[in-house]
């Protein structure tokens, strides 16, 4: 038996110092070289939304009034004090010039969607936000009895928002683009007239949705896949709005009621502002 245990053994060892003999007469494989995946482009493509803050300011607006003689009820010979055509230029002059320049902050959110071809991105953007902003103009004269005649103006909104396609050339993850709509937003026209004399005094008020235009530019850059920072300038012009009011004079002789009408000129609003957008499907 022992003599057999001896044998397996001697066997198995030879037959493992051939293998190994073997294995060392065989070629070597050299490694296979990988070469690096390169990470795929970044793609301005697909639907985001953000938000928005900055600086909006209005350029003065331009205001006019016209003071005409009473012509509801009373005695309205040009012998009362606002039947004058010198009181009647008086009024017209200090409600008649350019306002003062308004300013505050603008904010709100985004949604819009691109596509990118090559080094080109076309997009489509909607927006609305808090959009405070106003001009006035006040002034004060002594009419034809000595008697002080004020007349002020004052033109303002509160929101703003814009539908703009908007074209841009990419360098990688860098975006400038050009961008212009239509805008719209609320305007309230307020004038009021009122003087010393038996303190006669009237006021007028318009409010209407106005539609505008607006154009700009800006620049974005992805920071990831999915999120990105901007700055943007806007322009915007709107329309203005016109008014009557009645300035009711009573003298116990009766009751006059002179007539001003009010307007406002063209109105230019500018809006500078950051952005965060976040790109779904990145």
């Amino acid at each position: 038996m022992r003599r057999f245990q001896c044998g397996l053994l001697a066997t198995v060892a030879a037959l493992v110092f051939a293998s190994l003999a073997s294995a060392a007469d065989m070629p070597v494989k050299a490694p296979v070289y990988k070469a690096p995946v390169a990470a795929p482009a970044f793609s301005w493509t697909g639907l985001y939304v953000g938000v928005n803050a900055g600086d909006g300011w209005r350029d003065p607006a331009n205001f006019g009034t016209v003071l005409t003689p009473c012509t509801v009820t009373g005695n309205c010979a040009a012998g009362r004090v606002y039947g004058s055509p010198v009181n009647q230029a008086l009024g017209s002059a200090l409600g008649t010039g350019s306002g003062s320049r308004g300013s505050g902050f603008t904010g709100g959110g985004q949604i819009g969607y691109n596509w990118q071809i090559k080094n080109i991105v076309f997009g489509l953007e909607a927006d609305f936000e808090s959009f405070k902003q106003s001009s006035s103009l006040a002034g004060s004269g002594i009419d034809s009895t000595g008697n002080v005649l004020t007349v002020n103006n004052q033109v303002g909104s509160t929101w703003l928002a814009t539908i703009r396609p908007r074209v841009g050339y990419v360098w990688d993850r860098t975006l400038i683009y050009a961008t212009g709509g239509v805008a719209f937003t609320n305007l309230k026209y307020t004038q009021t007239m009122a003087t010393g004399l038996v303190n006669a005094s009237g006021t007028q008020t318009v409010s209407q949705t106005k539609t505008g235009w607006t154009a700009g530019a800006g620049v974005e850059y992805a920071l990831w896949n999915n999120w990105s920072v901007r700055a943007e300038y806007l322009y915007l012009q709107f329309s203005g709005l016109s008014g009557t009011g009645v300035l009711m004079e009573g003298d116990g002789l009766g009751t006059n009621s002179n007539v001003f009408t009010g307007s406002t000129g063209t109105l230019h609003d500018n809006v500078v502002r950051a952005g965060l957008n976040y790109r779904f499907g990145g």
